[in-house]
């Protein structure tokens, strides 16, 4: 297969996660939502920024007492920095004064440097007091807004995160929020620490000379064009070198999580060459937003540079004439530099402050959206859960205008095993998905023991649902954590007599630790059978009276899927169990078969009473027919 074009392959890794996000979620061709890949979120300037400043203050405003002293401490070292120049003033004139002894001068100079010494070592510590203050403040608000994130994902429905990519949730909380803490810890401190050095700088220089400080006056409307130009340059080549890095890391990622892929198809050069666009395109964007960016400084820096020049020529007439001093002259010279480097700082901090601003509004895009419900009506939660389950002409749609599932009614009495068969996007899955309200369907009823699952708390009813799916997800910990992971209140008997009835204790035994064994990068140090036991051995300990089986067997050889489906039996034992499954052979022991069809049930009964009927599950089961 020859490389895509740069184009293709911008389009393909910049815009899947915008793309998804317009449209929704995305449907495999099960029916269900397919997961999005990777990447990174849109880029730019924030939409609404008086509203999401305030949102930021709110994460601030509760470090009110610090900000105070903050503000106090930037006052502080403000003053001492701008006395301090100023008295270099009387410093200088009376030291080239004439006709003074040089022992009085000597004396006047000692006192006057010890002055100016204490003077700036107030300064030393109010800026090292602001720089402590600001960092726990910024580290606390970004703590707290983290906490927030994750506790919001936590309360989000499945749809969220099958409309939205795992990369573009992970970097809300690395990128965006990283942004928002510079912003908050640097850049915020930076702009108010200049607004009130230029306000400080202002008011000496009138003080100190007016004319003087009219000349420049006169530099500034240049100043701040020029940045204003620089800077708006500098934003467009940041914002095309982030989504160029995005695209790179989106195609690293995919690349290298591929990898036996790759080696397969003999695809190596072709990555190398895809691979090698993205790159030298990402190269090409950072050379223009480094440059324009490295610019902006030199700039504004060379005409603060003429400013100073011109207000030392004009200064030096002055004193020609006798109206004005040479101490005059020097500290004004001073503030005359001092004044434009708040100016410099102020354009210089655009791109991280828009950037600040546009990740702020992504994260609280997430917080702002709908949260899961628990329930309807809470008190007609039941006691317990007995495991029967009834669908009345249900009829359900991911999206609007796209019917899943079409008049959909079975009754399913408790301990019964009832399988789904048909082709790939009958609605299967969907099924299982609505039973445990992952999704609220569009009309009809599904009731559990007689009683609406709309009106039964979402943890109580998943409590009682265990689910063992094709993709087993084990978590960073001991075997026997991940076994506990479905009862935390599990003892370690419990948990070894759920692995042995999951036919998973002997694998287990057998590993370096046993039950002690750690587990890492979700087991990838166990066959792709031993993490299904686990995970059958998870749902075991739940003792749940509902089991839905979705493919659990169908990655597996023929001789694992034996040890598998002697587990499944036993978890099965006394349980309302919902099997999907491709492998007919799996389903033959099944009390109800249900062949579904583009949404609908189209035939129900017996392995042995389906097979007399020699319709769609005969062609299936005989191979007449394919089920993808």
């Amino acid at each position: 297969m020859a490389a895509r074009t740069l184009e293709e392959l911008r389009s393909r890794y910049n815009t899947v996660a915008s793309a998804q996000r317009k449209a929704g979620p995305s449907f495999g061709p099960g029916g269900g939502p397919a997961r999005g890949r990777p990447g990174q979120g849109p880029k730019g300037k924030p939409k609404e920024t008086a509203k999401t400043i305030k949102r930021m203050w709110s994460y601030v405003s509760d470090y009110k007492l610090r900000l105070v002293l903050v503000v106090l401490c930037m006052l502080m070292s403000t003053c001492t920095s701008l006395v301090g120049s100023y008295i270099m003033r009387p410093i200088i004139n009376n030291v080239a004064a004439a006709g003074t002894p040089a022992a009085d001068r000597l004396v006047y100079l000692a006192k006057i440097l010890t002055i100016l010494a204490g003077i700036y070592l107030m300064g030393i510590v109010s800026n090292y007091l602001q720089q402590r203050i600001m960092l726990s403040v910024s580290q606390s608000a970004s703590e707290r807004l983290r906490n927030d994130l994750f506790t919001k994902l936590q309360t989000l429905p499945v749809r969220f995160f099958d409309s939205e990519t795992t990369g573009g949730i992970m970097s809300r909380f690395t990128n965006d929020i990283d942004n928002i803490d510079t912003m908050l810890n640097t850049t915020l401190v930076q702009l108010v620490s200049a607004s009130v050095t230029l306000t400080g700088t202002f008011f000496f220089m009138i003080y100190t000379n007016i004319w003087l400080t009219l000349v420049t006056v006169v530099f500034i409307p240049l100043m701040l064009f020029s940045g204003s130009v620089i800077a708006k340059k500098s934003s467009r080549f940041y914002t095309a070198q982030q989504a160029a890095l995005g695209a790179v890391n989106g195609y690293i990622e995919e690349s290298v999580t591929g990898q036996k892929a790759v080696k397969v198809f003999n695809h190596e050069s072709v990555c190398v060459e895809e691979f090698r666009l993205l790159n030298d395109d990402m190269r090409s964007k950072q050379l223009g937003a480094q440059f324009f960016g490295g610019i902006m400084g030199p700039v504004v820096g060379n005409l603060s540079q003429i400013c100073y020049a011109v207000t030392a020529g004009v200064g030096g007439i002055l004193c020609m004439k006798g109206v004005f001093d040479i101490g005059g002259i020097s500290i004004f010279a001073g503030y005359s530099r001092q004044f434009s480097m708040p100016l410099n700082m102020l354009t210089q901090q655009a791109s991280t402050i828009f950037a600040a601003l546009a990740g702020a509004e992504r994260v609280f895009g997430v917080m702002d959206s709908t949260p899961e419900d628990a329930f309807d009506t809470p008190d007609e939660n039941p006691p317990r859960i007995e495991g029967n389950i009834s669908f009345k002409n249900v009829t359900f749609g991911y999206v609007e205008g796209k019917t899943v599932l079409r008049n959909i009614s079975l009754d399913v009495e408790k301990g019964r095993k009832i399988a789904f068969v048909g082709s790939t996007g009958a609605g299967k899955t969907t099924i299982t998905n609505l039973i445990n309200r992952f999704y609220d369907i569009n009309e009809g009823e599904i009731t559990v023991d007689g009683i609406d699952i709309k009106k039964i708390d979402r943890k109580f009813l998943r409590t009682n649902i265990a689910v063992v799916l094709q993709d087993t997800h084990l978590f960073t910990g001991t075997v026997m954590e991940n076994i506990r992971y479905g009862r935390p209140d599990a003892t370690d008997e419990e948990v070894i007599a759920a692995a042995k009835s999951a036919s998973a204790h002997s694998f287990i035994m057998r590993l370096s630790d046993g039950y002690g064994t750690m587990l890492e990068g979700d087991g990838q140090n166990l066959s792709q059978g031993q993490r299904q036991l686990l995970n059958i051995a998870r749902a075991a300990i739940s003792k749940a009276p509902i089991i839905v089986l979705d493919e659990a067997t169908s990655s597996v050889d023929t001789r694992t899927e034996k040890h598998i489906e002697h587990g499944m039996d036993r978890l099965m034992k006394d349980r309302t169990t919902f099997v999907i499954a491709h492998r007919l052979s799996t389903v033959r022991n099944s009390d109800k078969i249900m062949v579904l069809e583009k949404g609908e049930i189209i035939e129900s009964g017996t392995h042995d009473e389906l097979l007399a009927l020699k319709g769609r599950y005969y062609e299936l089961y005989s191979g007449n027919a394919e089920l993808d």
